[in-house]
């Protein structure tokens, strides 16, 4: 019977601490559906930036990464608070349906063009992106797509039309994967081909890409020479008519800590350290206004 005894009380002091713990514990944080590309998490931008915005506000960003095509079907569906994105038709479009509030714009950086070391196509002299992909495809070179109607391969898409051309749809020279920058970047390095790559996911990946290199579009976006790689990204809170879940409060403060200038000045600095060039520029409204004319 003691033993018992000491068993029941041990059992009320462990509910009674759960009870306490519970009385003491906070709100459970509020957690931000973020649907976004893939360049902006393969890159590490959004972890060196998002802690600063979960500790400001007590709010976990639960971030979906995929491609922008993606992303914004989750945006339609309701399914997410907010979506960044890089496809500006597909993000005008979206908007104009219904399904997003507005865009705000937030930043930008570069596509490049990478494939193997020898550059079998001579994409190196190339006068624009355009002139290399149609030589990469002269040749039959590999080249590898992303295939998953994400800003990338809209962008891609753009390019071909550019040189005139149309991507074939069965040749054994270019490859539509349906897959994400990261994996893409690998199959390119495994098969010798070239691709289409946002410059941040690459140098972050570079290390494990031993056989490839930037092949067009300088070595830092300052560099690049074709304006049809600049990339451009934005953020667009979802219609919160389109589920009962959504919450347009707190998108709308996502977008805000976003677009002010802190967060800005963190974006300019990011990849110095790391890769000795900036991945991406600011470019919020806010944020052009206090650096016009500088």
């Amino acid at each position: 019977m003691p033993s018992t005894k000491r068993t029941f009380s041990g059992f009320l002091l462990f509910c009674s601490l759960l009870v306490l713990a519970a009385c003491n514990a906070g709100p459970p944080a509020r957690t931000l559906r973020l649907a976004t590309t893939t360049s902006t998490y393969d890159s590490g931008l959004l972890d060196a930036i998002l802690p600063d915005f979960e500790a400001r506000y007590g709010v976990e960003v639960e971030v979906i990464a995929v491609g922008t095509g993606q992303a914004l079907a989750l945006g339609e569906q309701g399914d997410v608070d907010v979506v960044l994105v890089h496809a500006p038709a597909k993000e005008e479009a979206f908007v104009e349906a219904g399904h997003g509030s507005a865009r705000f714009p937030i930043m930008y950086n570069d596509f490049v063009i990478v494939g193997p070391q020898d550059d079998p196509a001579g994409v190196r002299a190339a006068p624009n992106a355009a002139a290399a992909l149609a030589q990469i495809a002269q040749t039959q070179s590999p080249f590898a797509s992303r295939g998953d109607q994400s800003g990338t391969h809209s962008r891609e898409l753009e390019l071909w039309a550019q040189a005139s051309l149309t991507p074939p749809a069965s040749e054994d020279w270019y490859y539509s994967l349906g897959q994400g920058m990261g994996a893409t970047l690998n199959f390119a390095n495994e098969k010798l081909a070239y691709t289409l790559a946002d410059r941040g996911t690459f140098l972050a990946l570079q290390s494990n890409l031993p056989d490839l290199a930037i092949l067009f579009g300088g070595q830092s976006p300052a560099d690049n020479p074709d304006p049809a790689l600049r990339n451009f990204y934005s953020l667009i809170p979802v219609n919160p008519e389109k589920n009962s879940s959504i919450q347009a409060d707190l998108a709308m403060t996502f977008v805000e800590w976003f677009t002010s200038i802190p967060t800005q000045e963190k974006i300019a600095v990011y990849g110095l350290e790391r890769f000795g060039q900036q991945l991406f520029f600011p470019d919020s409204d806010l944020w052009r206004r206090e650096n016009e004319g500088k």
